[in-house]
């Protein structure tokens, strides 16, 4: 005796109905109906991109275990659903055996710097290894991604220390090529400073001595009978007095100008023993 059965089957997917356990045809979505108990809905298959996260945990050429997770992302193929549901018992455990083979095979050739920097080379090495398995039975493998590459902690921290040393490095010495050039301008600016100062006194001084040359000239052609020595002590004496001027206008100066003659030892002594003297009487 039969009787229909109905069933639905959603967008996207696809059902396998079988007739006394043999393969008998596909269901498309919506609605459909089987003539139970001979007919029966195997399964279904979803046409949707799925996506499997495999953890794979390996070492290096030099001797580091690091955790990859390569994210891997297949379809059914519409023309192979007959091969997808009935040839892999678990199709995600395959997947994933492959995954390790080829993740397994290729790490361990690489030091863990060049893992980093070769994340697109492997991703490519999965998913051709993948495609050329997973394609015999209706599978397309869309995408195969290293979506991380996680050393362990102790590595992580002493990659991180090495880097933090080279900048520190790299630091230190931007510094002191500053510091250089801070002291390489400063010594240039007190060199022309110091130069420019140097000109300014030997204008001043060539000045100095243009004057004292004509006043000296001015002087022997208005006095009648006076020397060059004359004219050079007056001059000489009246820049003594106006030194003694500005020396006793400055209120911060306490300088004491003592003779340096041969004699200068006695002949303070006899001052000193004449303003005794003349305060005593």
């Amino acid at each position: 005796m039969c009787f229909p059965c109905f069933f639905c089957i959603s967008t996207a997917e696809v059902g396998i109905i079988e007739r006394f356990g043999k393969y008998e045809r596909n269901a498309g979505p919506g609605l459909g109906c089987i003539c139970c108990p001979f007919e029966q809905l195997a399964g279904k298959l979803s046409f949707r991109v799925q996506q499997l996260d495999v953890k794979v945990e390996t070492k290096t050429l030099d001797n580091v275990f690091i955790t990859a997770v390569v994210s891997v992302q297949y379809q059914i193929l519409r023309e192979k659903v007959y091969d997808a549901f009935y040839a892999l018992t678990n199709p995600t455990q395959q997947i994933t055996a492959h995954v390790f083979d080829v993740i397994r095979s290729e790490l361990p050739n690489l030091e863990l710097d060049s893992v980093f920097e070769a994340k697109e080379e492997l991703a490519v090495s999965v998913k051709s290894a993948l495609s050329e398995t997973m394609s015999t039975y209706g599978y397309q493998i869309l995408q195969a991604l290293i979506t991380d590459l996680d050393p362990d902690q102790r590595v992580k921290s002493a990659m991180n220390e090495i880097n933090s040393a080279k900048r520190l490095k790299f630091a230190v010495a931007e510094r002191a090529e500053g510091d250089k050039i801070l002291q390489v301008k400063s010594a240039e600016a007190e060199a022309e400073a110091k130069y420019l100062s140097g000109v300014g006194v030997a204008k001043q001084r060539k000045a100095i001595v243009d004057g004292l040359r004509s006043s000296i000239v001015n002087f022997e052609d208005g006095v009648d009978g006076a020397s060059t020595k004359d004219v050079m002590d007056l001059l000489l004496l009246t820049q003594y007095f106006d030194m003694v001027r500005d020396v006793g206008a400055a209120n911060h100066c306490r300088t004491t100008f003592v003779p340096s003659s041969k004699s200068s030892g006695d002949d303070m002594r006899n001052s000193l023993l004449q303003a005794n003297a003349a305060t005593s009487g």
